[in-house]
């Protein structure tokens, strides 16, 4: 099991090599990592591609995917590339959006075309007042440390 997230909050099943791993024909949230350095260090990937899927098994893992030539490409082997999973549980389709978005925008992945910032600005929420509210006491600003 691998943690991933903010916080590492999602318990992903993984990482096993991808070129043996069979999909399982389940919805869920998937990470494709890259070793680092192959030789070294056992547990140091990247994270170089997150989506979401209704059925593993149809997204033609573990080489016929869209986007396996960037993956490979990345990794300098198809052998460097393993994958990650996690089925969420009772959770819907845009439940394992906003998931594959937040992964995507804390590891901002190579090989994914779409990116997601991970700001908000005060605008987006506006002001208002009631009596069940205050203000917020948490900061708004993204620390440098955090990216």
């Amino acid at each position: 099991m691998i943690r991933l997230g903010s916080l590492a909050g999602y318990p992903f099943e993984g990482p096993r090599v991808l070129a043996g791993w069979t999909a399982p024909a389940k919805p869920a949230v998937y990470a494709i990592l890259c070793r680092n350095d192959p030789e070294g260090k056992p547990n140091d990937y990247s994270v170089i591609y997150v989506g979401h899927s209704d059925d593993l098994s149809q997204e033609r893992f573990p080489f016929r995917h869209p986007h396996a030539s960037a993956w490979t490409k990345r990794a300098g082997s198809k052998w460097n590339l393993h994958i990650c999973t996690y089925e969420v549980p009772g959770g819907m389709r845009s439940h394992r959006d906003q998931i594959s978005q937040e992964l995507i925008a804390v590891y901002k992945p190579t090989c994914n075309p779409e990116q997601y910032d991970r700001q908000w600005r005060a605008e987006w929420i506006g002001s208002y007042s009631a009596p069940t509210t205050a203000p917020l006491t948490t900061s708004t600003e993204v620390d440098a440390k955090d990216l």
